[in-house]
């Protein structure tokens, strides 16, 4: 990691906190909303995703409900690239793709709007955290049902202590996953 690249990291980390027993006894919530108010920090990280999306060669930005959208969406203006919304079920109007996946209790299901990606379209999906990969991996389904292609997933913070890497992978085929920060 270069120098530039580790003060990047310092500055995100110094700036998402601990919330100890949020949202229930024994978890550790990390709070991003600091960071979202720093400018600095806020500007640091749309221009490393930014960055990545242009070394991935990504023509579109997707950002997943809820979180993401506040990341990818200044991304996309950044790099010069279209932003998609992929939401939970039934909040898009019109023609959708749908796509169900599991969580720990149950299920859920995202969609996108049908004509917003293409057969040509490199795609980019950025989210907050990767925790157990449920929601990246169903946006890879729905990207390459719409004829795209997945250009990457670059995420803020990967929780290394969930299986969310390994999930994914396989899904990824070869398109790369970055975490900025692991915890």
């Amino acid at each position: 990691m270069t120098a530039e690249a580790q003060e990047v990291t310092e500055l995100l980390l110094s700036r998402i906190r601990d919330v100890p027993d949020y949202p229930k006894p024994g978890v550790l919530f990390k709070d991003i909303t600091p960071l979202l108010a720093d400018p600095e920090a806020f500007t640091a990280l749309t221009d490393v995703l930014a960055g990545l999306c242009s070394a991935h060669g990504a023509t579109k930005v997707v950002g997943l409900e809820a979180r993401g959208f506040i990341l990818a969406a200044p991304v996309a203006v950044r790099a010069g690239l279209g932003f998609i919304p992929v939401r939970k079920a039934g909040k898009l109007p019109g023609a959708t793709l749908r796509q169900a996946y599991e969580l720990e209790y149950g299920t859920a299901e995202i969609e996108v709007h049908a004509e917003d990606l293409a057969a040509g379209d490199r795609v980019m999906v950025i989210d907050d955290v990767l925790a157990t990969g449920g929601t990246a991996e169903a946006s890879i389904e729905l990207i390459r049902r719409a004829g795209a292609e997945v250009a990457g997933v670059a995420v803020l913070m990967e929780l290394g202590f969930l299986p969310g890497r390994a999930r994914l992978e396989p899904a990824l085929s070869g398109a790369p996953l970055t975490a900025l920060i692991t915890v």
